[in-house]
Order: structure tokens, then sequence, then C-alpha cells
């Protein structure tokens, strides 16, 4: 099949997704509504050969990078010690636990293929994670966790995962050299992320102050930094994923001091929003696509394990599995979480232990996805001798089974947990941080103003038109510091009064805009005056929306 098809039909099966997601009388999770699409587009014949490398090349780079990107920097950094608990420690937890589990659960399976398929399942998939929380209402500080978990602990999973492959190959394993060559290739994938993001930076700000900033050429230019991170970190044999994520984290400092243009920024917003739904949406279609296929080699795969064409075996084991990477995560939180209690009340602080109910939902929250099913399809077919590689199908079916039921697990359970959740772990009080940050705005406006009005100008007109402006931003501004001193007992008050005043604004706006689209059908304007001013609006409107979403 020709890639462009290939290509459109994956597209337009996302938004079909997305309109029959809104249009079916019940909720469906749309992960599973897009599996479920890819399983009917491969039984009506449409096939594709997934290529894992490709597919890493392709997909996870922007996806991580817009994560890191966009993941607050605060939040990440405060909370850095349980997301490296549970990036690096539960990982490593994850891989050596259940891979002796797998190895006695399923005696076919070598000891060196079950570490390898519990490395590979030890990673949660930021995207699944995502796309199953967007519409349960996590509390903030709980998912900010949560992402930064999913962004490192890919690099760990995939170096592991390394490890046991080329024990499974070569019959031999070092733990010494495999803790160093970890370290090796995480740190390198770190340095790298780093590297790239600030030397195409620093090259970008060199070119755009000597030709000007043109809005498109900058969209390119964040559209191909992960994938410049992601090459040049596997050039080196270092993690390309980690690269990718922090070459994210990287951009947001980077742009502290060399902000974009507004309408860059804004332009590049909405196509960054793009690029995430389709990634997002066509992974889930392409491993809907993939199921039939295995379903069809479902007996080759029992026959595998000893039990003959038992399928129900094997069916078993995907849930035994599932339930205890969800029962370790859970333990692992559980005694995480009882050992930072403990410390806090030696130090005399007082502390309180989680509702259980939060623990689950972080263990349910551990769905896999994308890096999994792009591992384990990875596993060589053939060992060194020529040999078949040994329980290949098992594990690729075992893997694939736990990506869908921790999906579907997730997409149930995670909206009854969260149902009337309080906000356990709430975020540092930010208010009064907020509005001095306001004030302060405001007031380096109004200096600013104050400036360019004792600026000479020789034209009488021009003088006066910029004084009559003065006033007029101003009252603008003289407004936002009222708003923004929420020390006064009437802070509450003000509050209203900017949100009502906001919402007149929107509604002002849109009759602007009907007026304009009336005056075009009639002839009266231009397109040339029509695209302007209705632009005009679109960007004042979508800056009153965000700003009531921040």
């Amino acid at each position: 099949m020709p890639v462009v098809t290939m290509v459109l039909v994956f597209l337009l099966a996302v938004v079909v997704s997305g309109f029959v997601a809104r249009l079916l009388p019940f909720k469906v999770p749309l992960p599973l509504l897009q599996i479920a699409i890819g399983a009917g587009l491969a039984t009506i014949g449409f096939d594709v050969d997934f290529e894992p490398h490709l597919f890493l090349l392709l997909f996870i780079p922007p996806l991580l990078f817009l994560d890191g990107w966009r993941i607050p920097k605060g939040a990440f950094f405060r909370d850095w010690k349980p997301i490296l608990a549970l990036a690096i420690g539960l990982v490593v937890f994850t891989v050596i636990g259940m891979g002796w589990f797998i190895w006695w659960l399923v005696p076919a399976v070598p000891l060196a293929v079950a570490f390898a398929l519990a490395a590979i399942l030890s990673p949660t998939d930021p995207v699944a994670v995502g796309a199953v929380t967007s519409s349960s209402p996590l509390p903030s500080r709980l998912m900010h966790i949560l992402e930064g978990e999913s962004l490192l602990n890919d690099a760990t999973g995939l170096v592991c995962f390394s490890f046991a492959v080329t024990a499974a190959l070569t019959g031999t394993f070092s733990p010494a050299n495999a803790s160093l060559s970890f370290l090796m290739v995480a740190g390198g994938g770190l340095v790298v992320g780093v590297a790239v993001t600030f030397v195409i930076g620093r090259l970008n700000r060199l070119l755009v102050r000597r030709s000007g900033e043109d809005p498109g050429i900058q969209i390119l230019v964040s559209l191909l930094i992960p994938f410049a991170a992601y090459l040049a970190a596997e050039h080196v044999h270092v993690s390309g994923i980690l690269a990718a994520a922090v070459a994210g984290i990287a951009m947001h400092y980077g742009e502290l001091s060399g902000r974009p243009l507004a309408s860059t920024r804004m332009q590049r917003g909405a196509v960054w929003d793009t690029v995430q739904t389709a990634l997002n949406g066509i992974i889930f279609v392409l491993l809907g696509e993939q199921l039939p296929r295995m379903l069809r080699r479902l007996p080759e795969a029992a026959e595998a394990t000893g039990s003959g064409n038992d399928v129900w075996h094997l069916l078993g084991y995907v849930v035994v599995i599932t339930l205890a990477l969800g029962a370790m995560r859970f333990a692992w939180v559980w005694v995480a979480i009882r050992l930072t209690v403990f410390r806090a009340a030696w130090r005399g602080e007082d502390t309180v232990m989680p509702q259980t109910r939060l623990l689950a939902i972080i263990a349910t929250a551990g769905v896999r996805g994308a890096i999994t099913l792009a591992g384990i399809l990875t596993l060589p077919l053939l060992m060194p001798d020529g040999s078949a590689f040994p329980a290949r199908d098992v594990a690729i079916f075992l893997a694939m089974g736990v990506i869908l039921l921790s999906l579907t697990i997730a997409s149930v359970g995670l909206p009854l947990l969260t149902r009337g959740l309080t906000d356990v772990l709430p975020e540092p009080e930010r208010k009064d941080t907020e509005a001095n940050a306001r004030v302060a705005a405001s007031e380096a406006a109004l200096r600013r103003l104050d400036k360019a009005l004792a600026e000479p100008m020789d034209d009488p007109k021009a003088v006066a038109a910029r004084a009559e402006a003065a006033v007029v931003l101003r009252d603008v501004y003289q407004r936002h510091l009222d708003y923004g001193d929420l020390s006064g007992e009437n802070a509450e008050d003000m509050q209203r009064v900017a949100e009502a005043e906001r919402r007149l604004r929107l509604v002002a706006l849109d009759a602007e805009r009907d007026e304009l689209y009336k005056l075009r059908r009639a002839f009266a304007i231009d397109d040339v005056v029509h695209q302007k001013l209705v632009r005009e609006i679109d960007l004042m409107e979508a800056s009153l929306i965000d700003k009531a979403a921040h």
C-alpha cells in the first residue's frame, strides 16, 4: 500500500474517531475507540508492515519533546524525588520482580526473555497516560508527577530491555557493566538533548536578529528540534528518547531569554496541538490495526508456552501479568510514601499518610502504550547460531495484551476512582505570586508608556494621537493594577468584575465577527479587509480564552 494512502487513511481514522466519540450517546474512551477503528481497518484488508525503529523515530520524539516543553517546570523540579523514584526505582524494581515472576508463571519463556519482557513493560507511556486521564479530574500535582515519570522512565526501561536482549543472545550478563552503561546512556541522552537545543537556539536567535522573524520558519524549527536531538543521541549510542524529552525542557528555558513574537507563539501552539492530536490518534489506530494479526497468531503463541492450543491459558497470563504490574506499582508507592512519612516524623514534622484511593489511582494510571509496542517488536528473529529467538511470539502477544488491558482498566477505572476526589496533593499557594506578577507587569508597562511619551516627535497631530492613545492604555493598565492587587477586602468582587468584563468582551467580539461576515456576504467589503479584521478579532478572542484557561 502506498505510504501516502496509508497516512491519509490513518488521519481520516483519527478525525472519524473524534466525531464518533462526541456523537455516541454513551461515553467511550477515545483511545479504545481508536483501537477499535484500527482493528476494523485491518479486518477489511488494510495491512501495515510495522517498522518499530521507524515508529520510534517518527512518533515518539515529537510527543516526548512536547510533553517536556509544556510540563510545568516548577512542579517537575519541585517533585523530582517522587518522579525519579517512579522513573528509575520503580522501573528497576519492576524489571527484577516481574522478570522472575514471568519466568515462574510461564516456564517456556527463558529467564533472559522474561527479563526483556518485564523491562519493556516497566515504562508507562506518556501518550497513553495523557489520553486516558484527559477526561478524568486527577489532582494537578499528581498529574504532573505522572507526566514527569512517563517522560523519564522510557530511557530506563529501554536500556534494561537492551541489556536483557543482549543477555538472551550471548548468554552472559554483568551487573557492573550494565550499571555503568545505564549511566552513560542516560547521562549522554541528557547532555545531547540540552546541547542540541542550546546550539539550535543560539543559531536561530542570531539569524532572527539579522533577518527578522518569520512565524512559519520558527514553527518548522520547533518541529525539527526533537528529531535532531533524537538522531544525534542515537548516532553517539545514547538515549534518543531521553534526549528528545530533555530537549523540550531545555527549549522552555531557552525561550525565556529569547522570546518569539506573539504571532509565532499562537500559531506554533495551534500547529503543535494539531500534531499532538494526529500522532496520539495514529498510535492507537496503529495498535488496533496490529490486533487481528496478533489474534491470528494466538494458537502458535499458545503452543510455544506448552499449553497446546489452549489460548485461554495465554489470555490468563495477560490478566495475571497486568494485575501483578499494578500490584507492584501499588506496593512500591505505598512503601515509598511510608518511608517519606517516617522520615518526616523522625524530623518532628507533621505529615499525613495519603488515602489508599490515591495509591490505587497511581497504580491504575500505570498505562503501557507506544514504547512497549515498538520495543517488543524489535526483538530479534534469530539467535546468533541461526535458530529462532526463543518465545518471541509469546513475548509479543503478552506485551500487546498488557497494553490493551491496562488501557481498558485505566479508561474504566480512573473515572470511578477519581469521582468526588478532593485535591489530596494540593499545589503550593500561588495567588499572591500571580497577583504580584500582574502588578509588576502593569507597572512596567506604565513606565514604558511614560518613556515613550517623552520621546520627541515633529508632527503635532502624531503627538496628539499618541497622547490620546496613552490615556486609553493608562486606563487599561490601571484596571490591571486594581484587579491584580488581591490584598484588599474587595478582591473577590474585583475578580468577578474582571471575569464579567472578559465574558462581555467575548460577546462583543462575536457580534463584531458576525457583522463582518454579513458585510462580506453583501459585498460591502472585499476579502482583504474581511480577512484582516477577522484575524484581529480572532487574536483578541484567543488571548481572552487563553487568559481564562490559565
